[in-house]
């Protein structure tokens, strides 16, 4: 079965814009755990934008589900992991001013630097996943560097699926296949949708988790959180 973990930063955006503590971001991570999600994800930046450390800290010991924190290992970021022992890091190549996550690690480029960061993770009892594009050769080194899982980057697949729902998805299963292939665990996430979400899953079962957090708030708005996480989960039966 895919889990579905809930990105959480937006509820945190929003309690960040007045200063206090509406919503109440553990309140809200409980509520979507209660509501059927299978995991949390936060993404605590540099600047603490949105998540904070201080909510880090205070999720971890809480979150009776899988808790992923996702981010540039960073000295800071990685002492922070480290310490609160999320079920699963997921490394990024995100600058400390990117808005939001917009590209894979080139693995091969960074594989010294990657490999002693996974080992320190891995020591600790992390399970590591490294975003990646839907590019072949990143994943096979990203298994060569010790990583548990890769978290396929899906933008791409979002952006042409209106268009070319066949087309859009391609590289993602042979990518999948990929990872299958060399014993890596397979995630996925960014801009997955209830538009395109099924569609996905679908085509690439074996799906370990998605992660999904600014579309799913968005649909909230609308629908309603627990209503919204059901329809996420029905995407993916």
């Amino acid at each position: 079965m895919t889990r579905l973990s809930v990105n959480i930063n937006k509820i945190a955006t929003l309690r960040n814009a007045r200063g206090e503590d509406n919503p109440n971001v553990l309140a809200t991570a409980l509520d979507i755990e209660s509501f059927g999600a299978e995991g949390i994800t936060v993404h605590p930046r540099p600047d603490e934008r949105h998540i904070r450390r201080a909510d880090v800290r205070e999720l971890a010991p809480a979150i009776s589900t899988e808790f992923n924190i996702e981010g540039y290992p960073a000295p800071d970021f990685i002492s922070l992991v480290r310490s609160v022992k999320p079920a699963q890091v997921t490394l990024v190549p995100d600058a400390p001013d990117t808005i939001t996550s917009n590209s894979g690690w080139n693995v091969e480029a960074n594989r010294e630097f990657l490999t002693d960061i996974v080992k320190q993770f891995k020591d600790a009892g992390i399970r590591v996943s490294i975003f990646v594009d839907p590019d072949v050769s990143q994943i096979r080194a990203a298994a060569s560097v010790g990583a548990d899982r890769v978290e396929l980057y899906t933008k791409s697949y979002a952006d042409k699926y209106p268009q070319d729902p066949v087309s859009a998805i391609a590289p993602y299963i042979e990518a999948a296949r990929a990872a299958r292939d060399v014993g890596l665990g397979l995630n996925a996430g960014h801009d997955l949708s209830l538009r395109n979400l099924k569609y996905f899953h679908d085509n690439i079962p074996w799906l370990d988790e998605v992660s999904i957090g600014h579309a799913l708030i968005c649909d909230a708005i609308y629908l309603g959180l627990q209503p919204t996480i059901k329809a996420y989960l029905d995407c993916l039966k």
